[in-house]
């Protein structure tokens, strides 16, 4: 047959040399890489075969089997399952046409250590290539089942490789690696030890629900042995906890997740009755580092009867805890099951409920029993869970039993909802909150000062999301959520007649300035009032209580999303010198056209103050130096 050479792609000739010159320390993953390709293989073989019963090929007796030459030094992993086409091969090999492939090869580069590195390998289907790692040249021989000729792939991991058609070649993908001598020192081991390769599978590979044989080493002059299997088979999610230890479930989830770090929780489940599944769930112990990417691959493992059925079964599992991984095995579901399928299968939503509520349970269980457990988990995953406030009215209330939030009550300890209504002033009717780019910038707002004269607790909340799920819930425990940088705020003593009396003296001394300010300023704000909110700064803007935020304007238009430009009320502090200076001149002067810089500037000052920008800027800095330049 014609044997054809091709040169490697770009980002595949690229990755190949990161691979074989990393950091990646851990050699023996390639046996691990290389034995869940073979087992994705057979899953698909097995599924397309009862989807199709036509299909002319042999489902029999599914295995992978590995062997070794140690006179040749070659290490073979074979398995009769799928296979690839010609067209395949070339496609699935030679290029890496994935979208993830820039990311990765980035991310491989900045890795500063080998567990940084082997967090990344098979994070972007790049499994194969790993056998480079211990091997000089690689030989992939392949045969789509149901078809009649075969494909033999071949490189020796620099620039080509090379395509050639082949009329023997069984079902299934074999893999010959023709290996590199041991090196311990850089941890590559002797492959063709048979030991070496049980220590693998039995570390790897022992949950493969197909069975993985190698032939046991012959003494001289006997026959040859039969093949003996090297994984028990049972998954893990099927066996008993008292046969599972927490490095196996360990090894599973980092299977799953291709993550090198062990699970912060394995949360096992098992319904009976009607419908039966069996679920082992993992929470990762840190965030993986695109949760909050558009290509982020959320989802759990689907079986049918140990079948597999689909890799991110997004419709088990909420957005909100997509990065929950795990499996889900059940015993009633159909096999020609497609996503359209599953959105509407009552089944699974059953599922979806249940296993929502278990992992909204562990984390509750991890609030009120292991307080430094919860304190990673919140870290790590809050922000995310706090999107369940706004998405599943179903679950809210557990979601918010489960949020903690940065509050003036303490520098660095959280509270929940239910500990602030604890420590609620005697009269206080509303839970107060502030939201900002970060707890120093909040807490150094003018909108905080009367909160923090009179002791009074608010929450800090500094999560875009946060912007969102307060108007979502709107009260908790009959206590309304409600901004300090919303609406009117009187914190003064309801019947106070004193109190009452001064206000409206203020009021009356200050009309004048206040709608002449408001004809001056114009477009710019919706009301000039004086403020009950503020103790030192001389003025604030806020927002009508029922107007969207600044903050919240800006994440619809960054979505798309065209929404009106809501207009400010500024508020004035009628004890503040700056202010009463203010007023008087406006009181004593007919003239008054050389206030309205002075109203101008007071008002882009408040904005400036909580954290806008200026309408123009360059006019705004040519007033300041202007006005600094009359001092000198």
């Amino acid at each position: 047959m014609t044997t054809e050479t091709f040169e490697f792609q770009v980002e595949a000739r690229q990755l190949l040399q990161l691979m074989i010159h990393s950091v990646y320390s851990n050699k023996d993953v390639f046996l691990r890489e290389l034995v869940s390709n073979a087992s994705d293989a057979l899953d698909k073989l097995r599924l397309e075969k009862l989807r199709d019963d036509s299909l002319d090929a042999d489902v029999s007796d599914l295995h992978i089997r590995i062997d070794v030459d140690k006179d040749a030094r070659t290490l073979t992993v074979r398995d009769n399952g799928i296979g690839m086409s010609y067209d395949e091969v070339g496609k699935l090999i030679g290029t890496i046409a994935n979208s993830g492939t820039a990311t990765f090869l980035q991310e491989l580069k900045e890795a500063k250590d080998a567990a940084g590195a082997e967090g990344l390998i098979g994070q972007f289907g790049v499994g194969f290539y790993s056998g480079f790692m211990a091997a000089d040249e690689v030989t992939l021989v392949s045969r789509r089942a149901g078809e009649s000729q075969g494909t033999r792939w071949t490189s020796r991991g620099e620039a080509t490789y090379t395509l050639e058609k082949v009329d023997d070649a069984p079902q299934g993908t074999s893999v010959t690696l023709h290996l590199k001598p041991a090196d311990p020192e850089n941890q590559l081991h002797d492959y063709t030890s048979p030991w070496q390769i049980k220590d693998i599978v039995k570390r790897y590979s022992d949950f493969i629900t197909w069975p993985i044989r190698m032939v046991p080493e012959q003494a001289d002059g006997e026959d040859t042995p039969e093949p003996e299997t090297l994984n028990s088979m049972k998954a893990l999610w099927a066996r008993s906890r008292d046969e599972v230890s927490d490095d196996e479930y360990h090894e599973l989830y980092k299977h799953i997740s291709h993550d090198w770090r062990e699970p912060l929780e394995t949360i096992r489940l098992q319904a009976e009755g009607t419908f039966e599944y069996q679920a082992l769930l993992f929470v990762p112990a840190h965030a993986p580092h695109d949760l909050f990417t558009r290509d982020f691959k959320r989802g759990i493992q689907l079986y049918v009867k140990r079948v597999f059925i689909m890799d991110d079964c997004e419709e088990l599992l909420p957005p909100y805890l997509r990065f929950v991984k795990g499996v889900v095995d059940a015993a009633d579901l159909s096999l020609n099951v497609s996503r359209e399928i599953l959105q509407q299968d009552r089944h699974i939503r059953m599922m979806r409920r249940r296993l929502t509520k278990k992992v909204l349970s562990t984390v509750k269980d991890f609030m009120t029993k292991d307080a430094d457990r919860y304190a990673t988990f919140w870290r790590e995953f809050g922000t995310v869970l706090k999107e369940g406030l706004v998405t599943d009215s179903e679950n809210r209330d557990a979601v918010l039993a489960v949020s903690s939030f940065a509050t003036t009550h303490s520098d660095d300890e959280p509270t929940t909802l239910a500990g602030y209504v604890e420590r609620m002033k005697d009269g206080q009717d509303d839970i107060y909150y502030l939201t900002g780019e970060s707890r120093q910038s909040i807490e150094n707002s003018p909108h905080m000062e009367a909160f923090r004269a009179k002791g009074i607790e608010v929450l800090l909340l500094t999560d875009a999301v946060d912007e969102v799920w307060v108007d979502a819930v709107g009260e908790y425990e009959g206590k309304r959520l409600r901004s300090v940088a919303k609406g009117e705020i009187d914190l003064d003593a309801q019947g106070d007649e004193k109190a009452d009396e001064d206000r409206e003296k203020q009021a009356e001394d200050f009309a004048g300035l206040l709608g002449w300010m408001r004809e001056q300023l114009g477009e710019d704000i919706k009301e000039v009032r004086l403020s009950a909110r503020l103790t030192v700064s001389p003025a604030c803007v806020v927002s009508d209580a029922h107007d969207l935020t600044p903050a919240l304007e800006n994440m619809y238009r960054a979505m798309g999303q065209e929404v009106p430009r809501a207009q400010r009320i500024l508020e004035l502090n009628p004890g503040h010198q700056l202010v009463k200076g203010l007023n008087e001149a406006y009181k004593e002067r007919e003239d008054r056209s050389g206030l309205v810089e002075s109203a101008e500037l007071l008002h882009t000052l408040a904005v400036l103050a909580e954290g806008g920008q200026p309408k123009d800027p360059a006019r705004f800095v040519k007033l300041v130096a202007d006005r600094l330049e009359r001092t000198l």
